[in-house]
């Protein structure tokens, strides 16, 4: 069934307003056609009144020529009147219709400028008018994650400045010992300090990768890869780490793994990233192990530990850069919140995805997916 003809116009009106165009376009109708109206209403208003007056105190001797002189100043005079009126009128009209629009738009200038000088805690009221305040409230986003930029650039320089204050404050206690005789310039204390200045190391290492992928962008090498040798790569350099630790570190990979699109040494990077953060969070006498599978056209690659697990508040925003579940925990491991932001970005980078699942006291699981090598394309290649 055909709608109403007066509810289909009501329903076109409305979807016409919505658009400040279509308002302004209706405005200006509006202030011609009250202009026109005024000025004719008026005019003919005044020259009326103007020629019964002549007619009234000249009855018996009026002649054409006085007549046609009259006619001729009484519309004169109201033709300017009229004009007054008009443009009186419409120039209400006008700035009726202007305090609507510009005033809106005035109200955002001067909030931006305030957030410009760091008055970031600033919002504009949002009006009424459909894309106006579609304008207020993607500003007042915009404001907002500008807000929470700069919080956690706060946080940022106290993190940094705590990661680096922790190892040398370490660096230099020792380094005084040594020279006072305190410490024993033995194999134990020496490789204290280097511990402490690895620690330094991987810090400005991170910062640095974190700063080269946002400002520069990914540079991938991608073909065909075996997973297998990648994950073997990866035990091997992790696995003195996790025996100091007392970690169990295993791996799981089917024999008929696909071939996966990827740069190796990046992706080695993410594992590196995802294991690293498993070994910090998970206590001494636990276990982390890394997964591999296919699914879907797709090489999936699990790093599952049995650690202290993830609130899920916390989910959202763990791949956020500088986000740390807990400040002082993650302080204790030595972790400032930046590789599992950098393992997203690169595992993105290959057009993948990465996720996490997690609870409380249950451990947690990283899941990177990558793009799988088609089987006829790896057999055709080994076959020629």
């Amino acid at each position: 069934m055909f709608p109403h003809p007066m509810r289909a116009l009501a329903r076109l009106w409305r979807a016409l307003w919505r658009k400040l165009y279509w308002r302004l376009f209706a405005a200006y109708i509006v202030i011609l056609i009250a202009t026109v109206s005024v000025q004719t209403i008026a005019a003919d208003l005044f020259a009326v009144h103007s020629l019964s007056d002549y007619v009234k105190y000249h009855t018996g001797r009026i002649d054409a020529g006085g007549l046609a002189s009259q006619a001729f100043l009484a519309f004169t005079i109201s033709l300017f009147l009229a004009t007054c009126a008009s443009v009186i009128a419409s120039a209400a009209a006008s700035l009726f219709v202007a305090r609507r629009i510009v005033g809106p738009l005035q109200r955002i200038v001067e909030t931006s400028r305030r957030i410009a000088e760091g008055r970031y805690q600033e919002r504009v009221p949002v009006s009424d008018d459909y894309e106006i305040s579609d304008l207020a409230i993607s500003f007042n986003s915009m404001a907002a994650t500008l807000e929470r930029t700069e919080q956690q650039r706060r946080e940022l320089i106290g993190n940094v400045a705590h990661e680096l204050r922790t190892p040398l404050s370490t660096i230099k206690g020792y380094m005084e010992g040594l020279i006072d005789g305190i410490v024993p310039a033995d194999v134990r204390t020496f490789a204290l300090i280097h511990e402490e200045a690895d620690r330094l190391s991987r810090l400005v290492q991170d910062l640095q990768e974190l700063s080269r992928l946002e400002e520069v962008g990914v540079s991938l090498y991608i073909r065909p890869t075996l997973i297998s040798s990648i994950i073997a790569g990866v035990l091997q350099k992790m696995r003195p780490q996790f025996e100091a630790k007392n970690v169990d570190l295993s791996a799981l990979i089917p024999d008929d793994l696909p071939l996966a699109l990827a740069d190796q040494d990046r992706i080695q990077e993410v594992l590196l990233n995802l294991l690293d953060n498993a070994l910090h969070y998970t206590p001494s006498g636990g276990a982390v192990c890394i997964e591999a599978a296919q699914a879907d056209g797709q090489v999936q690659i699990a790093v599952a530990d049995n650690g202290v697990g993830i609130a899920p508040e916390h989910l959202p925003h763990i791949f956020t850069r500088f986000y740390r579940v807990d400040k002082s925990r993650s302080r204790a491991a030595g972790g400032a919140g930046i590789g599992l932001t950098i393992a997203r970005r690169l595992t993105e980078a290959h057009e993948g995805t990465i996720s996490v699942e997690s609870a409380p006291g249950r451990g947690s699981r990283f899941t990177v997916t990558l793009p799988a090598v088609p089987a006829v394309s790896y057999i055709a290649a080994g076959t020629r």
